[in-house]
């Protein structure tokens, strides 16, 4: 903690000794500032890595603790999984998988949290690699990483919002007694409406979603606490122990029984995945080099637990495995919400649900809009000109919002089609976000140019960081295989498919244009204090330099 402090007090008599900073945005319009008004947190964005401080920075401890906890929607998101654990192997894969998949999770939040803290930027782990990886391989690297990171957080985005509709739809049908079932058409209809109304959400400035993001941890613990003392109080058929810890009762097909108990994992790593959205919001954060680490780790920590915790109390009151798979509702566990608790806390507990799940899309939607923003920063996608623009009222990436909210919606049009398509979508979310941490990952350990920072794992980095790829790797042949035999279009994981689509898709959108103009995030503007002293007006000049060669004339990041 004591080397970042002087690192910053550095960086800002470094700055202090050409008396000012111009700071200059993509739309060319520039700001003459002097090095003492910008925060520690900025004048390091600046300094260091290059980057025009252009967020408020609002999100404090609170805030950014609730905000990595709302991106997983613990509570929701078990409640629209239960299926994959409880199908692949019963009470046991829904227990036991938590514990073995969450391991892995937790070793890849660990790692994601190392590589935030010293490299805090929106851009997050796709801006590690400038760090971490030779330069004549930055580009193509970083580029594959960003695209990874970008696709799966959409494909991520569009399976919340998705699940939202499910779950109103779900609360409905139960008030009707079931005389009501929804279609596909207007679960996709709904969803259009849950995903415009989180776009308007995230039409607001950062102070405004911190507030908002604040009070989302204290009601998401108090629903999952009241719904699992109701549950057990309630239920007056029990599962005894040994039914709920080693009940193995896999109905997916699959042979042999340990194979299809695996796919219990799915359920885990659609819970805890997303880990670097907090990254994404580093430039909103005081201090986000201590801050989103923590919040990180200690979010995903929390969920680790609270999910485990969840689960068994699941096994235990959902009666008939059978019967609650075969729910009119299609959501197991709305279903066990109605046996156990009847029509009004059942209609309840459902609504709950979904309104954490919109949390989540609303989280989920900040992380996502800066995310486009850092990444056309460094003109990663195409038409950056138009995503990187600020809103001069809210302060925020708009245009990225809301072409963000546009992707989400054509991605879940599939469902119109195939619903075994838009789960292919879904699963893809895991398989995606987790290479695109890997990737950085692998790349510390390998070049060994990594510096760390306040927050770090010491010895136990190496191996906790050697542990999440493996885990990585192996969840990753886990995920691509049909959940469901015997395998037909209906059953079929596409996963693959889509995973395919979206390396070729970079790939030849790299060999057709991006090489040619991409170089990589931004490295830093180095202040030459030399040519101040030659100009003799104490504003000198400086220089960007990205990977493998200098950029000209440049109207990013910051000169004197």
């Amino acid at each position: 903690m004591a080397q970042k402090v002087n690192d910053i007090e550095d960086m800002r008599h470094r700055t202090r000794s050409v008396g000012v900073v111009e700071l200059q945005g993509l739309n060319g319009q520039a700001r003459v500032v002097n090095p003492e008004q910008l925060t520690d947190a900025d004048a390091k964005l600046a300094a260091t890595f290059g980057y025009q401080p252009v967020f408020k920075r609002q999100f404090g401890y609170l805030s950014t603790f609730s905000f990595a906890v709302s991106i997983s929607g613990l509570f929701s998101t078990v409640a629209t999984t239960f299926s994959y654990p409880l199908r692949a192997g019963g009470a046991s894969s829904v227990v036991w998988s938590w514990v073995i998949s969450g391991i892995g999770c937790l070793c890849i939040a660990c790692s994601v949290s190392e590589l935030v803290s010293a490299y805090p930027t929106c851009g997050g782990l796709y801006y590690t690699v400038s760090r971490l990886a030779p330069k004549k391989w930055v580009p193509s690297i970083s580029w594959i990483t960003g695209w990874l990171n970008l696709l799966g957080q959409i494909a991520g985005h569009a399976s919340s919002e998705y699940g939202a509709s499910q779950l109103l739809l779900a609360a409905v049908s139960m008030g009707s007694d079931f005389t009501y079932l929804p279609t596909k058409r207007t679960i996709i209809g709904v969803m259009v409406a849950s995903t415009v109304l989180t776009g308007l959400v995230n039409s607001l400035s950062t102070y405004w979603m911190e507030k908002m993001t604040k009070t989302y941890v204290i009601f998401h613990i108090a629903v999952l606490i009241s719904c699992s003392i109701a549950l057990l109080v309630k239920c007056e058929n029990r599962h005894d122990a040994k039914y709920v810890f080693t009940d193995v009762d896999a109905t997916s097909g699959w042979t042999p029984v340990g194979l299809s108990w695996l796919f219990g994992f799915l359920s885990v790593s659609w819970t805890m995945t997303n880990y670097d959205a907090t990254a994404h919001i580093t430039e909103e954060i005081s201090k986000p080099e201590l801050k989103a680490p923590w919040a990180i780790t200690s979010a995903m920590l929390l969920t680790y637990v609270g999910g485990f915790l969840f689960n068994i109390v699941l096994s235990f009151v959902m009666g008939d495995k059978s019967s609650i798979l075969k729910s009119p509702m299609e959501q197991p566990v709305a279903q066990i919400f109605y046996n156990v608790l009847g029509k009004t806390g059942g209609i309840f507990y459902t609504v709950c649900a979904f309104l954490i799940i919109k949390f989540v899309t609303f989280t989920g939607m900040q992380s996502l809009g800066r995310t486009l923003f850092a990444f056309s920063r460094d003109r990663l996608v195409p038409f950056s000109s138009i995503w990187v623009q600020i809103n001069p009222t809210t302060q925020t990436p708009l245009h990225a919002v809301w072409i963000c909210v546009f992707c989400c919606i054509a991605v879940n049009l599939i469902g119109l089609g195939s619903y075994a398509a838009i789960v292919g979508v879904f699963a893809t979310t895991a398989i995606a976000l987790d290479w695109s941490y890997c990737i950085p990952i692998v790349c510390k350990m390998a070049f060994g140019r990594f510096e760390p920072g306040p927050w770090h794992m010491g010895r136990f980095s190496w191996w906790v960081n050697a542990y999440a790829v493996v885990w990585t790797l192996f969840a990753s042949v886990i995920f691509i295989l049909p959940t469901v035999k015997p395998i037909s279009a209906d059953t079929m994981n596409y996963a693959i498919a889509f995973l395919g689509a979206i390396l070729l898709f970079s790939a030849v959108f790299w060999y057709i244009g991006g090489r040619k103009y991409y170089t990589g995030p931004m490295i830093e503007a180095e202040i030459d204090e030399n040519a101040s002293e030659n100009t003799g007006n104490g504003s000198g000049s400086s220089r960007e330099f990205s990977p493998g060669q200098e950029r000209k004339n440049s109207n990013r990041g910051i000169t004197a």
